[in-house]
């Protein structure tokens, strides 16, 4: 799912990667928009609020909003230079690292509301990390499946998803029109995900507040212990096959 590249990735690979972490993505998103009224998977909405408080000249808004979108760009340039880094050196388990800070970040928010009361600060606080662990799983998933999979954010995946839709009446090519489904199928479960994550995220949170990032974390979790495990299994296989 996550260490398979060029030719050995699969449109399966890009279908789990997809359907796990647009989840965590849609939970991330509604924990930020309960608990600090920000929006934490894209920086759209930022650029408008940071436009729109230059216009009205309350410089302090306008210049959070601007961080906010610098963290969502910082955490996309880490998790690209890990990536880089990593491809240097010629290491497989280079999304690894990206995964433990985005799962770090996550685990330290969680506690975070019950260490210190609700302040302005605080609240800047909680939404950068939030914005940067998004960029930094944005970064990573696009880097792995080669810009195939966004899990972040949807305006472009719907853009995609109406073209794609549209395409489908005029192909008659049996091959062209199986690889369009696939492209189709592939988008819908990225928003299902989103939706679904956003939905589970809205019940847990009047339950749990900022605790509903666990689910998140357990997820990022599952994946990193299904790819590990899918690893050893294709070791041993390939050992046994040997002998």
């Amino acid at each position: 799912m996550f260490r398979h590249k060029g030719k050995g990735r699969t449109y399966s690979h890009n279908l789990k990667l997809a359907s796990i972490l647009s989840c965590v993505a849609g939970l991330v998103n509604i924990t930020g928009v309960l608990s600090i009224s920000t929006l934490t998977t894209n920086v759209t909405g930022h650029f408008a609020y940071f436009s729109e408080q230059l216009f009205l000249r309350n410089y302090k808004m306008s210049l959070i909003y601007f961080l906010y979108i610098l963290f969502f760009l910082f955490g996309a340039f880490i998790s690209g230079l890990i990536m880089e880094w990593a491809s240097k050196h010629k290491s497989h388990t280079s999304y690894i690292i990206p995964l433990t800070i985005e799962i770090v970040i996550m685990l330290i928010l969680c506690f975070f509301s019950e260490l210190f009361p609700y302040s302005p600060f605080i609240t800047l606080v909680i939404s950068s990390a939030l914005l940067f662990t998004m960029g930094l799983q944005n970064a990573l998933v696009t880097r792995v499946s080669q810009s195939v999979v966004r899990t972040t954010h949807l305006t472009g995946l719907f853009t995609d998803l109406g073209i794609e839709l549209s395409q489908l009446l005029f192909r008659e090519q049996k091959e062209k029109r199986v690889q369009l489904k696939n492209s189709v199928f592939l988008k819908l479960m990225i928003i299902s995900g989103f939706f679904l994550g956003g939905i589970l995220g809205g019940f847990s949170y009047h339950y749990f507040h900022l605790k509903t990032l666990l689910l998140p974390v357990v997820l990022l979790l599952s994946a990193l212990w299904y790819d590990r495990f899918l690893l050893r299994y294709y070791h041993l296989k390939r050992k046994l096959k040997n002998n």
